[in-house]
């Protein structure tokens, strides 16, 4: 009753205060007709406020986002079913979801009424230009009553979640080298059958059809062996990202970090997309949720890399992380998106070489995104040259180098070119900065 008085509207006030003027005049002057309606001006605000703060609607809420990823630059459509469960009917209601600022306006709907058992389904389209993981809702509800007296506000508690990924360009296919390896309970081994073929078998796992068990190797192994149907070996790559804060120049979508996770976003839909296994490792190492993300024929199977990405912001240690490169199966091809590279980061980035089979780098021109040398930075060229010496297939990328001629020249020749033989990019940067 307290929270009803509280959202009496300045309508309802009005009444009340008009309601006492009248009913104290009406005393001093002795007429009893204007008493009736000093009276009824003060119990019809009061009496809705009672009647509104009693009052238990259901009302059900399930909203959906669709679709729940997306690049930046692109809509996405949230869908929300109001249901009224209850048996009593609803008064004017105001919906408003609550969305972060760089999706748009809060969308706000008006419902004259919601009857027993009432559906309604709307909808509204939200869109942002920066990357970022952001939470949609919760809806709020002011709940009023029909002569505007009154209004309470509710508010539910479920929220959902819109990822915002860079946005990616289509990479041209070209010579990569890399290793194929198997791990875990998936590593095969091979028996011989006594036939003209090898059997590439695993260990037995609960659920598995006993009509694969392949006894010879059973025997030989002293547990249960089952014939596998696909060949367990992948081609791995680890994808590094440099995003330290020293490392790179300009602010928002304009920065060289946005560009740096544009273009990793880019290679990593590419390498997904020929089949490789790929893990995502940035400056600070890998995370707790960076696994090796398995191989697939479409963009969609590289969901998880990207929103990663998606939520990648810049660190401040000044020095590169070394411990990913001390875990087991962190072989196969690396390739890294540099920023500045300085004098000390040429002992980590020789290491990194040395542990993988095949090593590629775009070094970004970074001075040319803030011009002005930053301390202990190498110069462009003599970065990538200093990567190609060490084993490195090294080239350079400016802010206006189109990622597939980086990526063409990257493959094929692997010679810095410092972006000057290449057609500028026809946008502006790729991606913006993250929530």
């Amino acid at each position: 009753m307290r929270e009803a008085l509280s959202a009496l509207t300045t309508r309802g006030r009005a009444f009340l205060a008009a309601g006492g003027t009248a009913f104290l005049c009406a005393l001093f002057l002795g007429h009893d007709e204007l008493v009736r309606v000093g009276a009824l001006l003060i119990v019809l605000p009061l009496a809705t406020a009672w009647f509104l703060g009693r009052s238990r609607y259901r009302l059900g809420l399930v909203r959906s986002i669709a679709p729940a990823q997306v690049a930046a630059g692109q809509q996405a459509r949230v869908q929300l079913d109001l249901t009224n469960d209850g048996r009593m009917p609803t008064g004017l209601l105001l919906l408003e979801d609550q969305i972060p600022y760089v999706l748009g306006t809060r969308p706000r709907f008006v419902v004259d009424k919601m009857g027993p058992k009432w559906k309604r389904s709307v909808g509204y389209l939200v869109r942002s230009d920066v990357r970022g993981k952001f939470d949609v809702g919760p809806m709020k509800v002011r709940l009023s009553d029909p002569f505007g007296l009154v209004e309470l506000e509710r508010t539910f508690r479920t929220r959902s979640t819109l990822v915002v990924t860079p946005r990616v360009v289509p990479l041209p296919v070209v010579p990569l080298s890399g290793v194929w390896t198997g791990s875990g309970d998936n590593r095969p081994r091979a028996f011989a059958s006594g036939s003209a073929e090898d059997v590439t078998v695993r260990e037995y796992h609960r659920g598995d059809d006993l009509r694969r068990v392949h006894w010879r190797s059973s025997a030989h192994a002293g547990e249960l062996m089952v014939r596998r149907e696909e060949q367990p070996w992948q081609s791995r790559a680890t994808l590094f990202v440099d995003n330290r804060k020293i490392a790179h120049r300009g602010t928002g979508a304009a920065s060289s970090l946005e560009q740096a996770v544009s273009l990793a976003a880019s290679i990593a839909v590419h390498l997904v997309q020929r089949g490789f296994s790929v893990r995502l490792v940035t400056a600070s190492g890998p995370d707790q949720s960076s696994t090796w993300h398995e191989h697939g024929a479409r963009a969609a199977e590289a969901a998880p890399l990207l929103e990663q990405l998606a939520v990648l912001t810049d660190t401040t240690h000044p020095h590169l992380d070394l411990r990913w490169l001390q875990e087991a199966g962190h072989s196969g091809l690396l390739i890294a998106v540099l920023g500045d590279v300085a004098e000390h980061d040429k002992p980590v980035l020789t290491r990194m070489r040395h542990s993988a089979s095949g090593a590629l780098a775009v070094a970004l021109d970074v001075p040319a995104w803030e011009r002005g040398s930053s301390t202990g930075a190498l110069g462009t060229a003599q970065g990538t040259a200093w990567l190609g010496a060490h084993g490195w297939r090294a080239v350079s990328a400016g802010p206006t180098d189109p990622f597939p001629a980086v990526w063409q020249e990257l493959g094929t020749s692997g010679r810095s070119a410092n972006g000057r033989n290449r057609e500028p990019a026809p946008t502006a940067p790729l991606t913006g900065n993250a929530s």
